[in-house]
């Protein structure tokens, strides 16, 4: 049975000591999605929204979002990135976008978290951006995708 390993043998916080880990290439990809009113995905899909163009803001807002992973989520490590990408899928007939994140790096530990903060970040900046339109917008089906690399290796959806 897998037990949970930030826990200490006390059930206390706890980070994880990777120090013994290889370090090895890992990449994670996350996505979400924000359902919104026809009018909001209009101005959305025109790049005519007051605040400017939201998908370019809500990309640099989810790479920064990864890179403040770890100040964010507690035991999360701190990790040097080599890449974050930040991709949108416009899906007019819902009314939504698709956010999909993916994020790189040699370490001794996942990218699993960093993407999903991407993901995440990215959604809600377009959730800030277009709320005076649509106030009733809903970010759902954040999830991880696709994880490579370290000792657990390849999984995917």
């Amino acid at each position: 049975m897998a037990k949970l390993t930030h826990l200490n043998e006390r059930g206390e916080a706890n980070m994880v000591d990777v120090s013994e880990k290889a370090v090895t290439t890992r990449t994670a990809q996350a996505e979400a999605f924000i359902k919104m009113s026809p009018q909001a995905y209009q101005l959305l899909e025109q790049g005519s929204h007051k605040k400017g163009d939201v998908l370019a803001i809500a990309r640099i807002a989810g790479i920064q979002g990864a890179k403040k992973c770890s100040d964010l989520i507690p035991l999360c490590h701190p990790l040097m990135l080599s890449k974050v990408q930040v991709d949108f899928e416009l899906q007019a007939e819902q009314c939504q976008v698709r956010i999909v994140s993916f994020c790189k790096l040699a370490a001794q530990t996942g990218v699993e978290m960093e993407a999903l903060t991407a993901a995440s970040v990215a959604a809600l900046t377009i959730y800030d951006m277009c709320k005076a339109v649509d106030k009733n917008m809903q970010i759902e089906g954040l999830r991880v995708l696709a994880k490579a690399g370290g000792k657990s290796g390849n999984w995917q959806v």
